[in-house]
């Protein structure tokens, strides 16, 4: 296991294994803070997004890459969500997708594989087997950001199922730390799921 995340560094500079560990680092903590509801999930994530879009632009992973930029530019929105003043309540809530959110959650989902297929095909980029997977899996998680700025519960079934899907992707690919933060993202996700339940319980109750 050890030797797997050697050889994947071994041909690499110090700049992107430096980069790569601010991402994992950065990457983490954002999660931590969202299970937590702490605005700093939010700058956290940024320097994780943005370092991860460079890093991923400049290794040729086009859907990666547009994923990371989305997260970018939803990690201003929901910051700007999460902190902005209410009449009603002072800060906004934890609550599940009401039906009009759904069906925008699945709507989301396919504009954003159409999306970024389509740009594989402008680009000519190759779509191999697993661009595909690179694909549906920026469809979860641009829909999974967009609940996340709106505090809905089932961002985190949708950061679970992505991070699933993601993990050996990354392995397969020689990018092992962020295999592995993925990885642990997995594992934060369903904590924090349980969390937000059990907070959203608290609410019924």
């Amino acid at each position: 296991m050890v030797e797997f995340f050697i050889d994947a560094y071994k041909d690499a500079s110090v700049a992107r294994i430096v980069l790569e560990f601010l991402v994992f680092v950065c990457g983490i903590a954002s999660v931590i803070y969202a299970r937590k509801e702490n605005i700093l999930v939010y700058p956290t994530g940024l320097v994780a997004t943005v370092i991860s879009t460079y890093l991923l632009c400049i290794a040729g992973y086009l859907g990666d890459m547009m994923i990371n930029l989305y997260f970018s530019v939803m990690s201003i929105y929901g910051w700007w969500n999460w902190s902005r003043k209410r009449e009603n309540q002072k800060n906004l809530s934890i609550s599940r997708t009401n039906f009009k959110e759904k069906i925008i959650g699945i709507a989301l989902f396919f504009t954003t594989i159409i999306v970024v297929f389509a740009i594989y095909r402008v680009f000519d980029y190759e779509i191999k087997k697993e661009n595909y997977v690179d694909i549906v899996a920026s469809g979860i998680f641009f829909t999974g950001m967009w609940y996340m700025a709106h505090k809905k519960i089932e961002n985190w079934t949708l950061w679970i199922i992505g991070d699933i899907i993601v993990t050996p992707i990354y392995a397969y690919r020689g990018l092992g730390m962020l295999s592995l933060q993925y990885l642990i993202f997995t594992v934060l996700a369903i904590l924090a799921y349980l969390e937000w339940r059990r907070i959203l319980q608290q609410k019924i109750v």
